[in-house]
């Protein structure tokens, strides 16, 4: 069963309980990614990961502890870090700051958007620090705006220059408790989780596949590194299901790995996977400083093997761009396909 939730933009519900901001004193706070470095009294959060990026390690100062709980899926922990702003943590791997999360969150959204013929129907399978939502609803339909486009820099009104191409978003998250923090600790990301576009369903994504009988012109899969509650949304079956709730000639973009620096044998792995249940798949990369190694990879598959995903359909003039985002444009569109030439020849060369 789904679970409907409620909230007000200061404090946070779950059930009977309500959550206020945390008090925390960094001198005594114990958690396994915070260091304390006695040489300069500074206290550090380390990710690091023997599986993933053995021998190397993304650090971040930390000004105060916001907040950290364990909920029915994963630890969180919220900290504002001295040159990142607020930052998300999920099971100990970084999953926003305010700094840069713009850039995966406007990479992932309008690749598949912008390659649509006619994207009406959209799922977000995960997304919990609602960005994703934040970056779909700047296409919604002209009943949300004065001419369709939402410009994220008008808050009352949010009106772009682009007809409005979505007309309903359906995002599916397993984690309540991401949702209601964001609000309130990254409310920036999470301005738009109730928007009148938006049905917000908190349950698995899996399970939502397995039993949803609609279909989707574009679905996004948002989800956190392949561990955890997250770990199924790289398996085979998965891929399936995703292409099942698709209508004909839908998009769907996913996360794939950290970056082609680390474990690209799996990442090859992970695409032939894809390859196995789709009939167009492509990797694309974006550039984030909070990533391991910088750069974070998406996969991006269709059942049209007629469509150039490379390529935006739509675009808009370097003005517009400026105004609806910041770091998406037409050129970064196409140029987020284009690797390495070992990197490409690994990929899609042959095995080495």
């Amino acid at each position: 069963m789904t679970k409907a939730f409620t909230m007000s933009p200061s404090v946070v519900e779950t059930g009977a309980s309500t959550i206020v901001a945390q008090d925390i004193d960094l001198e005594t706070f114990q958690h396994d990614t915070i260091t304390y470095h006695a040489n300069d009294n500074t206290y550090w959060f380390y990710e690091k990961s023997k599986e993933s990026f053995p021998g190397q390690a993304f650090g971040l100062e930390v000004s105060k502890i916001l907040y950290h709980t364990k909920s029915e899926f994963q630890d969180i922990l919220i900290f504002e870090s001295k040159t990142f702003g607020n930052v998300l943590i999920l099971n100990g791997i970084i999953q926003c700051t305010e700094k840069d999360e713009f850039a995966y969150q406007e990479l992932i959204t309008h690749i598949p958007i912008m390659s649509h013929p006619n994207p009406k129907k959209v799922l977000v399978i995960g997304g919990g620090d609602c960005g994703v939502i934040r970056e779909l609803v700047k296409h919604v339909g002209a009943s949300s705006s004065s001419n369709g486009v939402v410009d994220d820099d008008d808050e009352e009104n949010n009106t772009g220059a682009q007809e409005g191409i979505i007309d309903s978003i359906t995002m599916v998250e397993i984690d309540d408790m991401v949702i209601k923090l964001l609000t309130q600790f990254l409310p920036q990301m999470a301005k738009y989780h109730n928007h009148p576009k938006v049905n917000l369903i908190i349950d698995d994504g899996f399970k939502f596949l397995r039993e949803t009988t609609e279909k989707f012109d574009v679905i996004i899969t948002d989800s956190s590194d392949p561990e955890g509650p997250a770990e199924e949304f790289f398996q085979t079956n998965y891929f399936k299901l995703l292409s099942n709730s698709l209508n004909h000639d839908g998009i769907v973009i996913m996360q794939s790995l950290e970056n082609i620096w680390l474990e690209l044998k799996y990442l090859k792995e992970l695409i032939q996977k894809a390859s196995k249940v789709f009939d167009n798949v492509k990797y694309c990369q974006c550039y984030m400083p909070s990533y391991t190694s910088g750069q974070l990879g998406l996969i991006v598959a269709t059942n049209n093997k007629n469509v150039d995903l490379t390529q935006p359909l739509r675009t808009f003039d370097r003005h517009k761009e400026s105004q609806l985002f910041k770091y998406y444009n037409q050129r970064v569109h196409s140029n987020s396909f284009v690797l390495p030439t070992w990197a490409d020849d690994y990929l899609n060369g042959g095995n080495k």
